[in-house]
């Protein structure tokens, strides 16, 4: 087992009782713990504004765990186990004399190494940070999670991120991806730069296209307020789609340490081009969903969701060309798509390599596709290469077929860790590699803020599509207005 030898950490979890921390966090943890991943002395300390017991925090955390458990593998003897490494603290977070119960919890653990998780609201982060530093809780080996979204434009992520580099440096901050996270994403790094047979063909010289689509089926559970002070270009757009982009993208990096792979990623987001003017009208497109079907069921549409508002201007979709002016994908168009409400739930980057310069096979007999690389990220994960290859028989003249190369390595694992495993194992291990670096929220932020702003002034509202379908039909147009279309399998 890789135990993390001389890494015992507090693991201090503000917002405790929150979806994030129900759902992913503490199921994380538990899986970590039963995998002997962590220390034996590690504590995970949950802290939430709400006044209760040990006792009442374990019982509403017992209410929801178990049945986040769809691979059926948990255990109520581990859990026990595990839950003994937990402690519950409630206190007010804007509220100063509250941490004096924080500080108690943590007197006499000042050798452990000291992880805050801030899986709160981003307008409390300040707040957080600058009580725990008064407290005197943040030691030289503390380190800090920021969870997305950080701020809604440039200058309130600017903002929130000054408040915490009043007491952090930028080496302790871990602003978490959890995209980042997953075994697929990390692989588009080793299928690139471990493999000479990518190696000299990831250009534009033998690339046609690129496209990544993250689709929801679900809409809103009950995040009408938060999302609609967001939108999916804020909310996807800027950090998931992006960070998927910069690692299909990148260049070589000359190490796999934090820095280096972060610098080149900060390469591509600089060598973005604006889309602004006449362009934002063929390059873009906003969406929000009507009422529909979603699998067999009705579902209302965005404006009808809890709380909503029918003159809502807030998009649910969002589908966009990219081009990155640099030597390597110079003309190779990056379409980047995600909504809510479409027709399934997946997540997948497809390389689409150009066609062969002439065929030798006889025309109307045979129809050769572009070769492709895909890889899907969710509901399952796995990488696909498919080939042309001929069709097995005594045919007359040679026929032949797209086949289907499964490189995927986890087929029949007995379980895969969750993104968020990877990313709480790294925070504990102080491996940066995968989170975002400040200067590429940055970044990010200029480019989207360009086309945010665009759409409002110039009016661009967005166009109505049907609950259960790809979206509208102005996103169809984009793509093929270029000659080509969004990969279905």
């Amino acid at each position: 087992m890789d135990v993390i030898q001389n890494r015992t950490c507090d693991i201090i979890i503000f917002g405790g009782l929150g979806d994030l921390a129900l759902r992913k966090l503490l199921p994380a943890l538990y899986y970590m713990h039963q995998d002997g991943h962590l220390c034996k002395n590690t504590r995970i300390i949950a802290v939430s504004r709400d006044m209760i017991s040990y006792e009442l925090y374990k019982e509403k955390v017992t209410q929801k765990f178990a049945s986040g458990f769809e691979d059926k593998t948990y255990n109520q003897d581990v859990f026990e186990a595990f839950f003994k490494r937990v402690a519950y603290v409630g206190i007010d977070l804007t509220q100063e004399s509250d941490y004096e119960a924080l500080a108690k919890v943590l007197e006499g653990y000042e050798k452990n190494e000291r992880v805050n998780y801030l899986s709160t609201a981003p307008s409390l982060y300040g707040d957080i940070c600058t009580n725990i530093d008064k407290w005197n809780l943040i030691l030289p080996t503390s380190r800090v999670v920021l969870e997305k979204p950080i701020g809604n434009d440039l200058k309130s992520s600017q903002v929130i991120n000054n408040q915490v580099a009043e007491h952090f440096q930028e080496s302790a901050i871990f602003r978490i991806d959890h995209y980042l996270g997953k075994d697929t994403v990390q692989n588009i790094l080793a299928l690139r730069f471990s493999n000479m047979l990518f190696a000299p063909i990831w250009n534009a010289q033998y690339i046609d296209h690129i496209q990544i689509t993250i689709a929801e089926s679900v809409g809103l559970e009950g995040r009408w307020a938060y999302y609609n002070n967001y939108g999916a270009m804020r909310d996807m757009v800027q950090n998931h789609l992006l960070q998927l982009l910069c690692l299909v993208a990148m260049e070589p990096p000359s190490t796999l340490n934090g820095d280096s792979v972060r610098d080149e990623k900060l390469k591509v987001i600089k060598s973005l081009r604006h889309i602004e003017g006449d362009d934002l009208k063929l390059k873009t497109v906003r969406g929000q969903y009507t009422a529909g079907v979603s699998g067999t069921q009705p579902v209302v549409g965005y404006s009808e969701e809890d709380g909503g508002q029918s003159n809502s201007n807030t998009e649910t979709f969002v589908a966009i060309r990219v081009d990155i002016d640099n030597w390597r994908w110079n003309g190779v168009p990056m379409y980047l798509r995600t909504g809510k409400r479409m027709t399934d739930r997946y997540s997948e980057i497809v390389i689409d390599f150009k066609d062969v310069p002439h065929s030798i096979f006889p025309k109307g007999g045979v129809c050769i596709d572009s070769n492709k690389l895909v890889i899907r990220l969710q509901p399952d994960e796995s990488i696909s290469l498919f080939i042309m290859n001929k069709i097995p028989g005594l045919n007359e003249g040679m026929r032949l077929r797209q086949v289907e190369l499964d490189l995927n390595v986890t087929a029949g694992a007995p379980r895969s860790p969750s993104a968020y495993e990877h990313l709480l194992l790294d925070v504990i291990r102080n491996n940066s590699t995968l989170f975002v670096r400040r200067d590429e929220v940055e970044a990010a932020w200029v480019w989207a803020d360009k086309i945010l702003s665009g759409w409002e002034s110039t009016g661009i509202t967005p166009k109505p599509y049907k609950a259960g379908t790809s979206g509208p039909s102005s996103s169809i147009a984009l793509i093929e207005r270029d000659g080509r279309s969004w990969y279905e399998k």
